[in-house]
């Protein structure tokens, strides 16, 4: 009953990201949206429910079971893959890269924020 309970709540706050992105034509999915409204509803109530960590837990036991509808797309479109193999590439790699480079920069500011804060708490 706790998994159908914690479930029904996910499916919940994903409705509910679902209405406000088509209500306020927002620019995110749904379940973006859905996930952000849980994070907020978990940081005011300040702990995690047990129906809704056994659901959890068990959906993310479960992981892998999504790779599926990727691999068979991946065997579906494979000659649009091969003709556009390069800018797919050139895509992956530039934004890796900018990823790495901005979570780096993000990390020096922070850490030395956070140094600089330890030195006054002293």
């Amino acid at each position: 009953m706790d998994f159908i309970l914690g479930f029904t709540l996910l499916l919940l706050f994903q409705l509910l990201g679902e209405i406000i992105v088509i209500f306020f034509e927002l620019p995110v999915s749904g379940p973006v949206m859905g996930i952000v409204l849980l994070l907020i509803a978990l940081l005011i109530k300040g702990s995690v429910g047990k129906s809704l960590n056994n659901a959890s837990t068990t959906l993310i036991g479960h992981l892998s079971i999504m790779f599926v509808p990727v691999s068979v797309g991946l065997m579906a479109h494979y000659e649009l893959l091969m003709n556009e193999w390069l800018a797919i590439t050139v895509t992956l790699l530039g934004s890796t890269i900018i990823m790495l480079v901005s979570t780096a920069l993000l990390m020096s500011i922070t850490s030395r924020f956070f140094a600089k804060e330890t030195k006054h708490d002293v």
